[in-house]
């Protein structure tokens, strides 16, 4: 299934520019912040944005019944939330975020999972943008309500069984976008309450091996970091994270290199993490 992933393409800072006045278009800031780093996405969208930019919160187009972090919503949810934001399905979304390229990559996959066709991801997201000197505002959007006809196509969604079957049967390898050191075992999770580790048979990809300033590295260096965290490029892959995010991020980069990505483990270590009766494995 790595169409999806390699089919959300990017767009160019000043491809966005050109086309800002288009009725048709939407713009969306989909920031969100790890806890530890004290940031808000919805307060610095707030002190600045690109103008008619919409604030996609992925803490609250969630499913608010699940204790684990920003899971994807029911279809219903996900159409009334970014319909009050003035998206329909039909629209032309670009989507980016303020850090150049960490959210960006999971808003613009839920977009596609729940309709929508015309979506792509900001190159360089917000820090390109201000550093061309192109405009921010602190103005709020004006929402006209729209409607977006949703239905969830789960296919490149996984849940914990399919992962634990998946880690048994061993026909796909889990790769896993947090940094090596909590993967390691070595540091401290963000979140209260989750053990350090990593899935017994998983592999580390951090997403930082594939971003260069906003943007996906080359194939070539993408193939080259898949290769010394020792991933098979010619086997199937399913991606985790530490809450679904920058597992979407190493998601499209290896699709862009080949290979064939078969799904994102939705609750990722956030889950996994807080299960004490499954394994993880510490190294060193």
């Amino acid at each position: 299934m790595a169409s999806i992933f390699s089919a959300i393409p990017f767009v160019s800072t000043a491809w966005l520019a050109e086309n800002l006045s288009n009725p048709r278009l939407r713009v969306v800031d989909g920031s969100w912040h790890l806890p530890p780093t004290g940031r808000s996405g919805a307060q610095e969208y707030a002190q600045g944005h690109i103008p008619g930019a919409v604030f996609f919160n992925l803490d609250t187009i969630s499913d608010a019944g699940n204790p684990l972090p920003h899971m994807l919503p029911k279809a219903e949810d996900f159409a009334a939330a970014v319909g009050a934001l003035g998206i329909s399905d039909g629209d032309t979304i670009v989507v980016y975020d303020q850090l150049g390229l960490f959210t960006a990559p999971r808003v613009a996959w839920m977009f596609r999972i729940y309709g929508a066709k015309d979506v792509h991801i900001l190159e360089g997201g917000l820090p390109r943008w201000k550093a061309e000197n192109r405009p921010v505002t602190s103005v709020a959007t004006a929402l006209t309500p729209a409607h977006f006809a949703a239905t969830l196509d789960a296919a490149t969604v996984a849940d914990l069984a399919r992962v634990l079957g998946t880690l048994k049967s061993g026909d796909a390898q889990v790769v896993d976008a947090r940094p090596a050191a909590r993967f390691d075992g070595q540091a401290p999770e963000p979140r209260p309450g989750v053990r350090s580790g990593h899935m017994p048979g998983s592999l580390n990809l951090p997403f930082s091996e594939v971003v260069d300033n906003g943007a996906l590295k080359s194939p070539e260096a993408i193939r080259a970091a898949m290769a010394q965290a020792g991933i098979d490029p010619a086997k199937p892959v399913v991606c985790s994270c530490g809450s679904g995010v920058s597992a979407v991020v190493i998601a499209m980069a290896m699709a862009q290199a080949g290979v064939d990505i078969r799904a994102i483990y939705d609750g990722s270590w956030a889950e996994y993490g807080t299960r004490e009766d499954l394994p993880v494995a510490i190294k060193g």
